[in-house]
């Protein structure tokens, strides 16, 4: 079928004639062993990432090809056969197919902690400190920046044991892993309770356990389950917004979720202490390929605090711990997922429908537009919602609002650059915003939401920059 045919765009042919008795061409052989696949692909690169998966070196090449090396071969080969797409007989496999609800479910997952913070408002209470927090607030944000740090890198880690079908080793990093992080965690809480209450301290630690076990679950895909265990916790926090339980009610209600939580924990991952280890030798994931990972964490959480608590440290006195644009933030996460989905997706279909690397890289810079579009239009809601239905908060004036979305972009294009394997890039970008955000608390901004909007619309420009040369290229998302 020719491509006149299917109106597809061409590269011109290279036409050669040979005389019957001359011998064959062995690029033009190679071309028709590879036709399927070379006259699909968008840009040369695809090609010689084959070649080069093959097993052919350059010098085999020019033995062989007469060309220089293997990008100059996938170059002549992509000259010579034309573009074409020709229809599969069934819908082509598509691994980022990710169902709506599925993902609603974990965003609910990340949100409903938040409710812990309602049933244990009291714990931290105190005297304010230098920021015009209360002093066992400190200890919160510390183990929470901690635990959103350690659990960023050891989720990555055992995922990356799950990719490479190690679903043992998984659990028994896991098992090792959250353990010592919640450990870890509680101590850098106690580090920095100066003056604070034993109760603040002990929430903290229990914040602390609480996300090595809810990492657990999550990476294991027992959302469900924790689910289950959170929704009483969650329950009687609603009803202490609209009227007060009784004293011993939130802190057993507490303790009930926490401690349901890392019973299903260890419940999933209690078996992996009587599997063998791995065989001698066997080669697994670097533990620094986990630390870009840690690092977008503690940016990327870092800068949500902020967003959480700027009015606060701005000196504006209302609920420190419940902030409608964390709320937002955390509920937004399910849709962001299915987004992250779809953009990928897109970018198989558009790999096989696209003729032209500059048609590739329009077709995906417009879906990612529309998908980014679309997240914020969630993002803009949730907030006014949160902002209209929490109690004790300031109106969600414009440069809040903005201060947000553009929070959102940063978040999403990150999360987005993250699941291309791009996250050193981003964790970069995440962590100079926390410290430039940092900075301007320390040398008491005249304007913090000013300068939050400055700082968040320089690493959103940034990231979306990157987003557009990087996952603009076919190469990508093979």
């Amino acid at each position: 079928m020719s491509n006149e045919t299917t109106g597809l765009p061409t590269v011109p042919r290279q036409r050669t004639t040979s005389p019957s008795w001359a011998a064959p061409d062995p690029v033009a052989q190679l071309a028709d062993r590879l036709d399927d696949f070379v006259s699909s692909a968008v840009h040369p690169d695809e090609i010689a990432a084959v070649l080069e998966s093959d097993g052919l070196s350059d010098e085999q090449i020019r033995e062989r090809y007469g060309v220089h090396n293997s990008f100059a071969l996938a170059e002549e080969l992509y000259a010579r056969v034309p573009r074409r797409h020709p229809d599969p007989g069934e819908p082509p496999h598509d691994p980022w197919r990710a169902g709506l609800p599925a993902c609603l479910l974990r965003g609910l997952v990340f949100a409903l902690p938040g409710f812990a913070y309602v049933l244990g408002a009291r714990l931290p209470a105190g005297p304010r400190g230098d920021l015009g927090l209360p002093v066992g607030t400190a200890a919160l944000l510390a183990g929470a920046l901690f635990g959103w740090t350690w659990n960023q890198g050891l989720s990555h880690r055992a995922y990356a044991w799950l990719g490479l079908g190690d679903r043992a080793a998984a659990r028994r990093c896991l098992l090792l892993g959250a353990p010592v992080g919640a450990l870890l965690g509680a101590l850098t809480a106690l580090a920095v309770a100066d003056g604070a209450a034993p109760s603040a301290v002990a929430f903290a630690a229990g914040q602390s356990c609480y996300l090595g076990a809810s990492t657990t679950l999550l990476v294991l895909g027992r959302e469900r389950a924790l689910l289950a265990a959170l929704a009483p916790m969650a329950a009687g926090a609603l009803v202490t917004m609209v009227h007060p339980l009784p004293e011993p009610a939130g802190p057993t209600l507490l303790l009930g979720s926490l401690a349901a939580v890392i019973l299903l924990g260890l419940r999933e991952v209690s078996s992996a202490a009587k599997e063998p280890g791995p065989r001698s030798g066997r080669g697994g994931p670097r533990l620094t390929a986990s630390l870009p990972y840690a690092l977008f964490g503690l940016g990327s959480g870092a800068l949500v605090l902020y967003a959480a608590l700027g009015d606060v440290l701005a000196g504006e006195r209302h609920s420190a711990l419940a902030a409608p644009a964390a709320v937002a933030l955390t509920l937004s996460m399910g849709p962001a997922e299915w987004l992250l989905y779809r953009f990928r997706s897109a970018g198989l279909a558009g790999l096989r429908s696209s003729g032209t690397p500059g048609t590739f890289r329009r077709t995906t810079v417009r879906t990612g537009a529309e998908c980014l579009a679309a997240y914020l239009c969630v993002l803009c809601g949730l907030g006014l919602a949160a902002a209209a239905l929490w109690p004790d908060t300031p109106a969600l004036t414009a440069v809040r609002l903005a201060d947000l979305l553009l929070l959102g972009v940063v978040l999403w294009t990150g999360l987005l650059l993250q699941s291309f394997g791009a996250v050193l890039g981003t964790a970069a970008v995440c962590c100079t915003a926390a410290l430039a955000q940092t900075l301007a608390l320390l040398t008491h901004a005249t304007d913090p939401h000013g300068a939050a909007l400055t700082v968040y619309g320089a690493a959103a420009a940034v990231q979306t920059a990157v987003v557009c040369t990087l996952l603009g290229r076919a190469t990508a998302h093979r």
